[in-house]
């Protein structure tokens, strides 16, 4: 297989909706249950309307696209009479692009396909072992989405490219935008101490997505949680990838080593969110650092209870984003809808100014603001993407079935394709929309 540009394979990461995000959160519908016994039926449909009026492949012009998915399946947990709690789930989702395909051509409008999800068990504790905590040993296996931290590093297996890229032999279904598959393929993980105090977790997974060269990896966390927050340290160890997918540089990954230290919480100080991460990665080409800094106010006492939020990010040139996805919202760790889903820079050789605004005019209501300004790190790479974004968006629940979220996207490079960026036809402000439409049960 031809190698990846730098653009096919960081671009391949994508944002779920927020809408998606919430949805997630909902019950599902529940088929038996007492007090040893759940079974439910889980089901979640999810379909986009997209516009682009500029392209960042190729093609002149825009694109106009659609996308769809249904995941549908079943989970449950199991009580063994005072020996913890067996649980698990098995999950398809079939998922489709229509129209002219997304606008940086991951995707050509004609992916259609089903495949499995979710397919994993576990086993937690409950209260057998009293030092450890409630669920204090929790074991799994199988076909799971692996999060580690807050999705900095390993969020999902999230990349859906479509036919576009390498003749399509990387085609994993469409939905590229909506992110409709995040299990990875083959994993073990064992979480020890359940959520508060010290507490970690010993982790191995292997990728199936051609995108991602099928990785595997191991990789251990140890955290601390108390009521100001919680401080973590993250470790990762690259095993393997298939060298038939793999780029030059996706093959560094073989024998790589990442280190990182984290912390998350309002540190004492109400209404306050505080976040940051660095971490730096050893492997062939040379050490590589990837860092972010955020926080957070929210005016509780305010009409709307507005949230402010500030962050600066930067990575390095030859960071490697790994499997990081859409973590807490917009822009975690997807970082502009435009930027982050099609034009780049895609968490690499960038720094990034972030000013997010939230706010509820009604309980099932929120409306929100994202700016982000880019800033190439080295302006002899390839590509400069030198930028700014303004994304306006609504989030509206109608009711427990139905969420809707309407967003527009203004993208202004500082270049285009023919100066040294990779906007088509100028580097004026591109105009996106998109409206999703969440329906879980």
């Amino acid at each position: 297989m031809r190698n990846l540009s730098r653009r096919e394979f960081f671009g391949s990461g994508l944002a779920c909706t927020l809408a998606l995000c919430a949805a997630s959160q909902v019950q599902a519908y529940e088929l038996y249950a007492d007090d040893d016994t759940h079974l439910n039926a889980d089901m979640l449909a999810v379909f986009g309307h997209f516009n682009s009026r500029k392209n960042y492949d190729s093609r002149p012009g825009g694109s106009t696209w659609r996308e769809g998915f249904i995941k549908y399946g079943v989970s449950g947990d199991q009580g063994l009479a005072g020996h913890g709690t067996a649980y698990g789930a098995f999950s398809l989702v079939s998922s489709a692009t229509w129209g002219d395909g997304d606008a940086a051509g991951n995707t050509l409008g004609s992916e259609r396909t089903t495949k499995i999800e979710d397919a994993y068990l576990g086993w937690r504790s409950a209260d057998l072992f009293p030092v450890l905590g409630q669920d204090g040993v929790d074991i799994s296996g199988g076909r799971q989405v692996v999060k580690l931290g807050r999705g900095f590093l390993i969020n999902d297996d999230g990349p859906n490219l479509g036919k576009g890229p390498a003749d399509g032999r990387l085609n994993r279904g469409g939905a590229y935008y909506l992110a409709a598959r995040h299990a990875f393929d083959q994993t073990a993980v064992v979480r020890l101490g359940g959520q508060d105090g010290l507490h970690g977790s010993v982790v191995w997974l292997k990728s199936d997505n051609r995108a991602q060269a099928e990785t595997e990896l191991s990789a251990g966390t140890l955290d601390y949680t108390a009521k100001a927050g919680t401080l973590g340290l993250t470790w990762i160890h690259g095993l393997d990838v298939n060298e038939q997918w793999a780029s030059d540089f996706q093959k560094q990954r073989k024998g790589m080593d990442v280190y990182s230290i984290r912390g998350e919480g309002d540190a004492g100080i109400e209404n306050a969110s505080l976040a940051f991460e660095y971490a730096w990665q050893d492997k062939d080409a040379g050490p590589q650092k990837a860092w972010y800094a955020e926080a957070g106010y929210t005016f509780a006492d305010l009409a709307w209870a507005p949230k402010l939020t500030y962050r600066y990010s930067r990575y390095s040139q030859e960071w490697d984003s790994l499997f990081t996805g859409q973590s807490t919202g917009y822009g975690t760790w997807f970082q502009g809808e435009v930027a982050g889903n099609y034009a780049g820079p895609f968490n690499s050789n960038t720094g990034i100014h972030h000013v997010g605004l939230t706010a509820k005019p009604l309980e099932n209501l929120t409306l929100g603001a994202l700016y982000f300004d880019f800033n190439t790190v080295r302006k002899d790479s390839a590509l400069n993407l030198d930028a700014r974004e303004l994304d306006l968006y609504a989030e509206w629940a109608v009711n427990e079935h139905l969420i809707i979220t309407p967003l527009i996207g203004l993208y202004k490079p500082d270049r285009e394709a023919t100066t040294g960026g990779n906007q088509v036809a100028g580097n004026g402000t591109n105009v996106y929309s998109q409206v999703t439409v969440a329906v879980p049960f």
